[in-house]
């Protein structure tokens, strides 16, 4: 993996912890695609799942975005540091 990175310089790795997925983009896809194509969906078999992830790329990548961040990384870091003050604040009362 690094010599592959080492020699494609356009990508840079961004490792994220495994309870935010909502950081990778991919993830974001993914959820696209569940809501719009998957979810209420009707498939008898793979290959109709296969056919209709493939009939949402065809579509998507007709006009294709570039993924642009646009929360700010500041903001969010506090809102992070704000639940874990709550969390840490809450009592536990045993009976």
């Amino acid at each position: 993996m690094r010599a592959w990175l080492d020699r494609h310089l356009r990508f840079t790795f961004h490792f994220t912890p495994t309870s935010c997925s909502w950081l990778n983009a991919v993830e974001g896809f993914f959820a696209k695609l569940s809501k719009r194509r998957l979810r209420r969906g009707v498939f008898h078999s793979v290959v109709d799942l296969r056919a209709a992830i493939n009939r949402y790329l065809a579509e998507h990548n007709q006009k294709p975005k570039p993924f642009t961040w646009t929360a700010d990384p500041d903001k969010i870091i506090a809102a992070v540091k704000r639940g874990h003050q709550v969390l840490d604040s809450i009592h536990v009362v045993k009976i």
